[in-house]
């Protein structure tokens, strides 16, 4: 056998076994009561850390969260008017990204960075409505009123997300979902309209991995939606489903289920202050992922996997054994066949 061949499959062999796992994707929630963010394991939902300890950088009362481009994360801190970044890494406070009622902000709630790579904000306090605010996503600079102050459409911004259309989508507390031109912001239409599938109160929304748009409502419900035409599917996660609570964040994990806060300011709700999964094709409940109260949760808002690799996607030890005991085969038959054709 060719020495090349020899030096291909060891290689290949030895990297496959030393190479280190993809890193696990944690699951990081907003606790509004005690203004930090806490991090859990992405396999098991046990506490990992206060990420962002209480009252770091100035953090009060934290909403949205999202990793942006560089890595790092950046959280709405609502009774400050701000936007805080921090390490991707370590938590550690970076700069207020967006500093205090940057471009007339006004109680941020969510957060997007859009295709162009900017950082989009909805402004939930300017008056009597609503707005969202566009901010360079390098250096926080205020960009632009993205969707203006007073447009007939922008009432009291919840939830953002860019749709697979390249649409900024706008959960308002009018009980629809607006969608906006997402390169000029103007207005297209009244996505989900007015209390489609008895939505009320709604805040978090997110597009799923079968396309269509899923959003919390206040019923206790998770609702779908079409992703093309916005009409109504079906209430995925029924109404208290599991013990939900007033959901609030959702977020698909990268096993494809989805998990939603479970938020509640009173009591009777054993599974308040939690973060519950559900079957991401059927809606079935399937866990408490975040157990009530769990590393001090109180309060949670809204959601944010880290950018790591799909727990899924990590080979099994056995798996890998496997693999290399065949190309230890493949090597010594091509051994075989060189030798006996000689």
């Amino acid at each position: 056998m060719k020495i090349w061949a020899f030096r291909f499959a060891a290689t290949l062999l030895l990297a496959l076994t030393i190479s280190p796992a993809p890193a696990r994707a944690d699951l990081f929630v907003s606790s509004s009561f005690n203004d930090s963010v806490k991090e859990y394991n992405g396999n098991t939902g046990a506490f990992v850390t206060d990420f962002v300890p209480s009252g770091s950088g100035g953090l009060d009362r934290p909403e949205g969260l999202v990793f942006g481009p560089n890595g790092n994360l950046f959280v709405s801190s609502y009774l400050t008017s701000s936007v805080l970044e921090y390490n991707g890494t370590t938590g550690a406070f970076v700069t207020a990204f967006v500093p205090q009622q940057s471009g007339g902000l006004t109680g941020p709630v969510g957060l997007a960075f859009g295709p162009n790579g900017n950082l989009f904000v909805s402004n939930f306090v300017s008056g009597s409505f609503g707005s969202v605010l566009e901010y360079n996503g390098a250096t926080g600079a205020f960009v632009t009123a993205f969707v203006p102050r007073l447009e007939s459409a922008a009432i009291l911004p919840e939830g953002l997300v860019f749709g697979p259309n390249g649409n900024l989508f706008v959960s308002s507390l009018d009980r629809r979902v607006l969608e906006y031109n997402g390169t000029t912001g103007a207005f297209v239409t009244a996505f989900v309209p007015t209390g489609s599938g008895g939505l009320l109160d709604n805040t978090g929304l997110v597009f799923g991995p079968n396309g269509n748009l899923f959003v919390s409502s206040i019923t206790r419900q998770v609702l779908e939606y079409s992703g093309t035409t916005g009409a109504f599917v079906t209430p995925f996660v029924p109404t208290g489903s599991g013990g939900l609570a007033g959901p609030v964040g959702l977020a698909f994990g990268p096993n494809g289920n989805l998990f939603v806060s479970s938020f509640a300011e009173s009591g009777g709700f054993p599974f308040a202050n939690s973060v519950l999964e559900y079957n991401g094709t059927t809606g079935a409940f399937v866990t408490a992922f975040v157990s009530p109260l769990s590393g001090g949760l109180a309060g949670p808002t809204y959601l944010a996997f880290s950018p790591g690799a799909p727990v899924s996607s990590v080979p099994e030890p056995a798996s890998l054994f496997l693999f290399g005991s065949g190309l230890v085969g493949l090597v010594g038959w091509l051994a075989w066949r060189n030798r006996s054709h000689r």
